[in-house]
């Protein structure tokens, strides 16, 4: 695979806002591990091998395991998700997946059993900056395996 643009051909600035929303939701109070496996289920769904790559290692950094990154495309069948990240990782999908079905009540509803307003925003913008960075990525075919935990911190 050829990469066919590298980030440095891009016009100076054109990530600050991506950047900037990035070091918000860091800071945000949104548990960062939750926001890591957020990533790298919205990254399987939109087959972005360098997302994950970073963010792999990025959860693996926060002590994440394994066991649950291996299975986290099957997490509905898997015991060891809280319902706080079922919650999470559906309303992640969904936002994801928009065109398919929307976001139904049953799933905000249970959102809302988890999560207050506020978090609920800093979540819907995790799941909308990863999209971005997938389609970027993806389209630009930016070649993964040399990501190194908080390059970009």
């Amino acid at each position: 695979m050829e990469q066919r643009i590298a980030f440095a051909d891009a016009t100076k600035g054109l990530f600050d806002g991506l950047f900037k929303t990035e070091m918000y939701l860091k800071k945000s109070g949104l548990d960062l591990k939750l926001q890591e496996l957020i990533k790298y289920r919205v990254s399987q769904i939109n087959g972005c091998a360098y997302c994950l790559d970073m963010h792999h290692k990025e959860a693996i950094a926060l002590g994440e395991t394994e066991q649950r990154l291996h299975s986290l495309a099957a997490w509905r069948e898997c015991p060891y998700y809280s319902e706080k990240e079922r919650a999470a990782l559906a309303y992640a999908e969904a936002v994801t997946n928009l065109h398919l079905h929307g976001i139904t009540d049953e799933i905000f509803t249970t959102l809302q059993q988890h999560f207050s307003k506020a978090e609920i925003a800093d979540l819907t913008m995790a799941i909308a900056n990863i999209n971005n960075w997938n389609r970027i990525n993806i389209a630009w075919r930016t070649v993964p395996g040399n990501y190194k935990v908080g390059q970009f911190n």
